[in-house]
């Protein structure tokens, strides 16, 4: 009983075992399927293995050294972090920098301005997160946490980041897009100052003297609002030399294209291309216009805007932006020309122009000291004071010496057709313009000016005194040349044609009121005594010829009678023909006097005649040889005399009737000694 007891329980765990061994047959047959199954990713993790045991390689420390470090990482890392952060922040303003500011300039400022903010914010933090990663890399290394090839690496980079951080290292951290959004605004700046920089028409420059103001167009308020604000931007990124540069040029090319339709050439003539100012006169007349235009209505202008787009940079900045575009767009040229001028040979001619240049410089001196007064007009200042000079010393030298120079002209001989010598017509014209309303006012200043600057006094009267001098000295060098006449009657020609000139041209002027009534009269009295004696010595004896003697009383018949008119028509035909030869050389140049005096001839002479003709003619215009006596018809006669005196075309031709572009002699220098008398 007992034995079938311990079969049954040995069969028991026989079945145990034998389900046992079953149950672990298919515990392994699905272990060797997983296991086939996860075959690939044990490859995988088997192929990853030298990288993470690499990555795993540099912790050798225990734990309590890793817990530990923990906290110096996560403080490094953190500033590290925020950098990064903006980093990406600045690169999603790439899109907007990179469009055109014209569209929205105002948003475009704005994200600018994030953009300059970021950049800020990296400038100043990321050396800070860098110090911070050298902090925890010294403390890795202290610590002996890390192996010495990744403690390697680490410094590595950190040294490669440190060195660009200071190697300007801000202008990588954007990629470059700062200096392209800055290059877009320069270009913007260009666009706006160009679109609206409109030169001045000329439509009519001859009328610059008279137009009381033309008002260009300033650039448009917000147009300047604009300009500011890019300047603004520019400025903060230290890119503001860049739009002076543009706004020089822009508004400089813009003065010189208002001043091309004045047609300004003559402003490059230099002392050697013209010979006197004569030949260059108009274009003197035109410079005073001309630079009284470029004041008033260009540069005044380009003052005006200098301040107003540069007022936020300071005044240093914008008077020296105005100075520059005055420069260049003319000022020094106009002030060169000026010096060209004073740098001409000396003559009278010379001493009006540079009042002229006096004057136009007088009347826009306030204007000079207002526009180019600071210190960064400096070498305007310094060319506008060398023409001031030039021009005051240039003409007082003139002036005190024209008395002298008249003198020195009495040796001169007198003109050979009796007419004015040019010293005379030129001098009277001359002193009467001195003192005239034009040039009195500059010329006292002037002298005052130069006497001023030797500490000496002058009285406005002195100017008065010597001009009357001057004409004086003429009046005696007309008494000398009377004496260089071997004809008497030329003589007396020369004599009524020059009293009348000066009593004609001298009465009513302020020079004929400072010499005198008593005076101008007594050449009156001298221009008629010369015109009676010249008349009687000459034209008033052919008369004589036709007398009628032994004509009413005669008796021995026709035949005797014709003999007798025959010659003395013969003895008046030829004196005429010989007074009419000579006398055709000779003028009276007063237009005035020339008709008197022929008109006197004619009477002294026609009547006479037509009745000699009327009651004498017939004895000898039936004779064959009648047109050898009867020579001149009444008619004829008359227009011969008439036509006597005329001057020749031009030869005495005015004060003003210089052409300016003319290569004349110097026949007014009144330093020669021929050159004054024709």
């Amino acid at each position: 009983m007992a034995e079938s007891v311990r079969e049954d329980k040995g069969i028991q765990s026989l079945m145990a075992a034998r389900k046992s061994l079953k149950l672990n047959l298919e515990k392994s047959k699905t272990l060797g399927e997983a296991l086939q199954k996860t075959a690939p990713r044990f490859d995988e993790i088997m192929q990853r293995l030298p990288s993470l045991e690499a990555a795993v390689r540099p912790i050798r420390a225990d734990r309590d050294a890793l817990l530990a470090v923990g906290g110096h990482i996560n403080r490094a890392v953190g500033p590290a972090a925020a950098v990064l952060k903006v980093f990406d922040a600045v690169h999603g303003l790439e899109k907007s920098l990179l469009s055109d500011p014209k569209n929205d300039l105002s948003g475009y400022l704005r994200v600018l301005k994030r953009l300059e903010e970021a950049l800020k914010f990296l400038g100043d933090n990321s050396g800070l997160a860098i110090q911070w990663l050298e902090d925890i890399v010294e403390y890795l290394e202290d610590h002996n946490v890390v192996d010495e090839k990744y403690l390697s690496n680490l410094k590595k980079s950190l040294k490669s980041l440190r060195g660009l951080q200071n190697d300007g290292g801000k202008a990588r951290l954007d990629g470059g897009l700062l200096d392209a959004a800055l290059d877009k605004l320069e270009n913007e700046f260009r666009r706006l100052l160009s679109d609206h920089s409109v030169p001045i028409p000329m439509e009519s420059p001859s009328l610059l003297g008279e137009q009381a103001c033309i008002a260009p167009s300033p650039l448009p308020v917000t147009v300047i609002h604009k300009l500011q604000a890019i300047l603004g931007r520019l400025r903060a990124n230290n890119r503001l030399d860049n739009c002076i540069s543009i706004y020089i040029e822009v508004r400089s090319g813009n003065v010189r294209a208002s001043l091309q339709g004045l047609d300004l050439d003559y402003l490059e003539i230099s002392a050697s291309e013209f010979s006197d100012v004569q030949s260059i006169e108009e274009y003197i007349a035109q410079w005073g216009k001309h630079l009284e235009f470029a004041v008033k209505h260009l540069f005044e202008v380009e003052f005006k805007l200098c301040n107003d787009v540069f007022e936020r940079n300071g005044s240093d900045l914008w008077m020296s932006c105005f100075a520059k575009i005055a420069a260049q767009s003319g000022i020094i040229t106009f002030l060169q020309f000026g010096k060209t001028v004073t740098e001409s040979k000396k003559d009278p001619i010379k001493l009006l122009k540079l009042l002229d240049i006096f004057s136009s410089l007088n009347k826009l001196r306030a204007d000079f000291n207002r526009l180019f007064g600071g210190a960064a007009c400096i070498e305007i200042q310094n060319l506008t004071r060398d023409l001031i000079k030039r021009t005051i010393d240039g003409a007082a030298e003139i002036f005190w010496e024209l008395r002298v120079q008249v003198e020195i002209q009495k040796q001169s001989p007198p003109p050979i057709d009796g007419g004015i010598p040019r010293l005379i017509s030129f001098v009277t014209d001359y002193c009467n313009k001195l003192i005239g309303d034009k040039y009195k006012s500059s010329l006292t200043q002037v002298l005052l000016i130069h006497k001023s600057w030797k500490s000496e006094r002058f009285q406005e009267a002195v100017l008065t005194v010597e001009v009357v001098n001057i004409i004086k000295a003429v009046e005696q060098n007309l008494d000398g040349w009377m004496k260089g006449y071997l004809d008497p009657t030329l003589c007396n020609l020369f004599a009524m044609n020059n009293h009348w000139h000066l009593y004609k041209n001298l009465k009513g002027t302020k020079i004929g009121d400072q010499l005198g009534e008593s005076w101008l009269k007594e050449h009156e009295q001298y221009k008629d005594y010369y015109a009676t004696v010249f008349l009687r010595d000459t034209w008033g004896k052919l008369p004589n010829h036709l007398s009628r003697e032994g004509l009413i009383l005669f008796s021995g018949g026709h035949a005797t009678a014709r003999d007798l008119v025959k010659k003395r028509l013969k003895a008046f035909n030829d004196a005429f023909d010989e007074m009419y030869k000579k006398h055709s050389t000779w003028v009276i140049p007063e237009r005035d006097l020339r008709d008197r005096t022929c008109q006197q001839m004619v009477q002294a002479i026609i009547p006479v005649y037509r009745s000699y003709m009327q009651n004498y003619g017939p004895l000898v215009e039936k004779d064959g040889s009648s047109s050898k006596y009867a020579r001149y018809t009444v008619q004829a006669l008359e227009k011969m005399l008439c036509s006597l005196y005329m001057p020749k075309p031009l030869r005495y031709s005015s004060f003003n009737g210089t052409p300016p572009s003319g290569k004349l002699k110097n026949e007014v220098d009144l330093r020669r000694t021929t050159s004054a008398v024709v």
